[in-house]
């Protein structure tokens, strides 16, 4: 609970923060009637909305504001207490107040001699206590020091998790198998992703898999996660019946607290890695969650880059001004387009194919963070929140879903790409290399956004009258770009954790509690009545009185 003087300064903030937010209200309608071009036009106001941290690059001069438009938002950012909450999350308050944790992902990419404490104890130590053992463990499975149950080194890896258990470690493998260090230690060696209950998805991550060379590494907190735990029986079954009853504790290893529930699965205790209850799900890749799985196929040289570079951002995001903080400047723009403009979606758009799963990781930690209905204090939010996020690896999303970002619905955009490819390719003869080809686009598509093509230039083009309408571009659509060095472990991590902070901001600015999920409790309540309604259904009669008259509808064609 907040002290009186506290909570004296918290409505405070709170009150010149919903001032700002009136006054703020007021920009919209002159940036919704002042078209980039004309914005673009100010070169001073351009070279403003350039940023540079270290070889990252920042550039926001396609967004629909001009400098008191910024200005008025690092104001709000100011008045909603972002900086001190920032302080709060690094210190090891517990800013999860629902849930009554503190909010410490950035401990886990801490260096050896930080100290962050929880309830006055530093947890650094303990958190290098599991990286220590994760090397350990991982350096003797890739060396083959730890072999199967048969005597068979383990050359391949299946990760059993859903949500944060498994978007965000299977977005870095992707994002690595490329990687030329990266992908020189991964020879010879597999990792696979199971996470959907669907029994398709077994199939799918076990297909050409030889049990005796498969360890499992089982990825459930609480060790009681429905779609985690049938999928971990149903993989425990097949190398049971390939290699008898007592190879669990050579091919099964689990991230986990519940020692006593990963005992009675067989699992060896000095085989469980654990985590603590302030890595929330969905920030959890640089915990055992991802350490694990990604230094059995990378080796922890490569994954130990990753944390660092994740810890670069964590120092940017607490030490630049403001002006230059880029994921505050990230998060201030999207409430701007979502919350004020009222765009309703975001696309994210690298330019990198290595990247092709970091959308689905933004979705989760985006939606399920910020997709909040009440303020901290239970009150309704007064304004949108949760934009869409969407995307895909350019230029495959050109050929998709671009039409409508250039002549249908406004969605601000984000367009990720880098200086240097993962393979670079020059054939003889082209023009450009293919990664240049590549960003040609990158740079060519927020200009295209921005600008749009006019009826004139059409008529000046020599288009026919009939088809001018039909290929006017009306631009004035936002967007921004991010340009990074290249796609590695290191510039991965800055990438990453400035996401994450861009959730905690956009948070801090709605005054909604980022770090909590409720709404996904629900849906897991009524699919138990489900699921128990067909276990006594299969086995000949059921009450399906409870459910909706659609429902039992559809259960009954499901069940004939």
């Amino acid at each position: 609970q907040r002290h009186p003087v506290c909570l004296s300064h918290w409505w405070d903030r709170q009150a010149m923060a919903a001032a700002l937010w009136t006054d703020l209200k007021g920009q919209v309608s002159k940036m919704k009637s002042t078209h980039l071009r004309t914005l673009m036009a100010d070169q001073v106001r351009n070279d403003a909305m350039y940023v540079a941290s270290g070889q990252m690059v920042l550039d926001y001069s396609r967004q629909k504001v001009d400098t008191e438009t910024m200005s008025k938002l690092f104001e709000l950012a100011d008045k909603a207490g972002v900086e001190q909450k920032k302080q709060q999350m690094f210190s090891g308050q517990k800013i999860n107040e629902t849930e009554g944790r503190a909010v410490l992902h950035c401990a886990l990419r801490a260096p050896r001699s930080a100290s962050i404490a929880v309830d006055g104890q530093n947890v650094v130590p303990e958190v290098w206590k599991v990286l220590d053992a994760m090397k350990g463990f991982s350096d003797k499975v890739r060396s083959g020091e730890w072999k199967g149950f048969t005597g068979k080194a383990l050359t391949d890896v299946v990760c059993i998790g859903i949500g944060g258990s498994y978007l965000g470690v299977e977005f870095v493998y992707e994002a690595l198998k490329t990687d030329p260090e990266a992908a020189a230690a991964a020879s010879g060696r597999k990792l696979r992703f199971l996470a959907n209950v669907d029994p398709i998805d077994v199939q799918r991550a076990l297909e050409g898999l030889n049990p005796e060379t498969t360890l499992v590494v089982i990825i459930s907190k609480t060790f009681t996660t429905a779609e985690t735990m049938l999928n971990a029986k149903t993989v425990k079954a097949w190398l049971v019946k390939a290699t008898g009853e007592d190879c669990v504790a050579k091919h099964v290893v689990a991230c986990s607290t519940a020692l006593d529930k990963t005992k009675a699965f067989g699992i060896d205790s000095n085989n469980v890695f654990g985590f603590w209850d302030w890595v929330g799900g969905r920030f959890s890749v640089w915990s055992a969650v991802g350490v694990l799985a990604l230094s059995l196929q990378y080796g922890f040289g490569v994954v130990n880059s990753f944390l660092e570079g994740g810890h670069a951002m964590d120092e940017h995001f607490q030490k630049a001004a403001a002006k230059d903080n880029l994921p505050l400047i990230l998060g201030l723009l999207d409430v701007w387009n979502g919350s004020l403009l009222g765009y309703e979606g975001v696309a994210i758009l690298p330019y990198c194919q290595a990247l092709l799963r970091f959308v689905p990781h933004i979705q989760q930690l985006d939606m399920e963070s910020n997709g909040k209905g009440v303020q901290m204090d239970g009150t309704p939010v007064a304004v949108p929140t949760g934009a869409i996020n969407f995307g895909e690896p350019g230029t495959n999303g050109q050929h998709s879903f671009y039409q409508l970002m250039h002549q249908g619905r406004v969605v601000p955009s984000h367009f990720i790409g880098f200086a240097k490819s993962q393979n670079p390719v020059e054939l003889p003869g082209e023009a450009v290399t293919n990664h240049d080809e590549l960003m040609s686009n990158f740079f060519a598509q927020p200009d295209a956004l921005a600008l749009g093509k006019t009826s004139e230039e059409l008529k000046v083009d020599g288009i026919s009258e009939k088809l001018i309408p039909h290929k006017t571009f009306t631009g004035d659509r936002p967007s921004l770009s991010l340009l990074l060095p290249v796609c590695n472990a290191f510039w991965l991590g800055q990438l990453l954790a400035m996401y994450e902070h861009r959730t905690a901001t956009i948070g801090w600015l709605l005054n909604v509690n980022s770090f909590d999920q409720w709404g996904v409790e629900l849906g897991k309540v009524l699919a138990k009545e489900v699921r128990g309604y067909l276990s006594q259904a299969r086995k000949g009669s059921a009450d399906d009185s409870k459910f909706l008259p659609p429902t039992k509808k559809l259960l009954a064609k499901y069940l004939a």
